[in-house]
Order: C-alpha cells, then sequence, then structure tokens
C-alpha cells in the first residue's frame, strides 16, 4: 500500500520520469562516482529506490548483478518497459526482498531524502540485515549546514548535514569510508556517502 510520498511520486511518475528517467539528466560526477563504486563490488546489488530503473540500468551496463525496487508501481513499470532484461520489483526500502546477509551492495541514490530525521534509521538498519558483512551502501542526498526541511517539486523533503547522516549511519551498524560534496550553481548542494557493513 502507498504512502503519502508513495502517492505523491505516483501523481507526476510521468512528470518525472521524463524529466529525470534517463541517465541523460545525471551530473557527470554522479555517473562517475556510481561507475566507480560499482566496480568493487561483487555480486548483488540492489537499487533501492530505483523510479524508473535508468541508475539500475547504468549499473548493469557497468557490468552489476543489479535489480531494482521501489515503491511505486508506476515507476516500476516504466522500468520494465525500458529495460526488459533488468529485474525490477515493488516493494518498501524498510522491508527489502533479501535474505539478511546475502546482498553485496545497495544503492540509494536519493531515495531516503523522504524520510524524517526521526524514521531515517529505519530503513538504514534495514540496508544493514540485508547487507553482508563488509558489504557496500552508497547514498546520495542533498547537503546542508543543518537537518532541515524543504518544499522539494514532488513533497517535503530534507537536507542533511554530512557529519549528521554519518552519525545515523554508524549507529545503524555501518563504517562510513569516503563523503563526497558536489555544488553546482542555481541548486541545492549535493552530497554522497560510501559506507560497508561492519563485519562484527
Amino acid at each position: 500500500m502507498l504512502d503519502e510520498v508513495g502517492n505523491a511520486y505516483l501523481r507526476r511518475a510521468t512528470e518525472y520520469t521524463e524529466l529525470l528517467g534517463s541517465m541523460d539528466a545525471v551530473h557527470p560526477l554522479d555517473r562517475q562516482l556510481v561507475s566507480s563504486w560499482a566496480d568493487g563490488i561483487d555480486g548483488q546489488i540492489i537499487d533501492a529506490g530505483c523510479g524508473p530503473g535508468h541508475w539500475t540500468n547504468f549499473l548493469r551496463e557497468c557490468g552489476a548483478a543489479a535489480s531494482g525496487v521501489d515503491l511505486v508501481p508506476e515507476f516500476i513499470d516504466r522500468a520494465r518497459s525500458a529495460y526488459p532484461d533488468v529485474r525490477f520489483g515493488v516493494g518498501s526500502l524498510e522491508t527489502l526482498d533479501a535474505a539478511p546477509g546475502t546482498v553485496s551492495g545497495i544503492l540509494s541514490w536519493y531515495s531516503l531524502i523522504h524520510h524524517e530525521p526521526s524514521t531515517i534509521r529505519i530503513p538504514l538498519l534495514e540496508f544493514a540485515r540485508a547487507l553482508r558483512p563488509g558489504g557496500a551502501l552508497l547514498l546520495g542526498f542533498f547537503e546542508s549546514a543543518v537537518i532541515k526541511e524543504f518544499a522539494h517539486a514532488v513533497t517535503p523533503a530534507y537536507q542533511w548535514p554530512v557529519n549528521d547522516l554519518t552519525k545515523e549511519l554508524t549507529s545503524a551498524g555501518f563504517d562510513v569510508i569516503e563523503t563526497h560534496m558536489r555544488t553546482t550553481i542555481g541548486q541545492r548542494p549535493h552530497a554522497a556517502i560510501v559506507a560497508q557493513r561492519k563485519s562484527v
């Protein structure tokens, strides 16, 4: 069952796909970061919050064993139509369809931006459950000096300081390996965190 965020994306799925649902809309530095991250992963990667599937397909083109999951059925239908050789499924990021410790990597590219600070740890704990010890997580998000809500085009979202999100990841069972920040004139600051599921 779709929640408030899922319904908001459902209403604008066509518009979102047309504007942002292809790799042509991706910043070259983001493409390079995700590609480099995927190169070091041997095993299954889940694109968590895959939307219309362009990042999942990109991971497959990079040679990764990637599949996509999203809460919005319309996105999954579009992904399956555009990329018939890639596996996609409808599902929640808080209850991934994966046995504990079986996933090698999770890409969460701006898919947690709508989680309130009080609930962000729920999907992070689920990612930690699904990942094998030493498994990789790449998290993309909007960066700011303080945690703050903003009027995202689809539904309210949050910007995070890197240090605050790092603390959440550490509490959820991850070691943070590296962080990246990118600013573009006229856009909100972007950031990414590469983390690893703790071995113990």
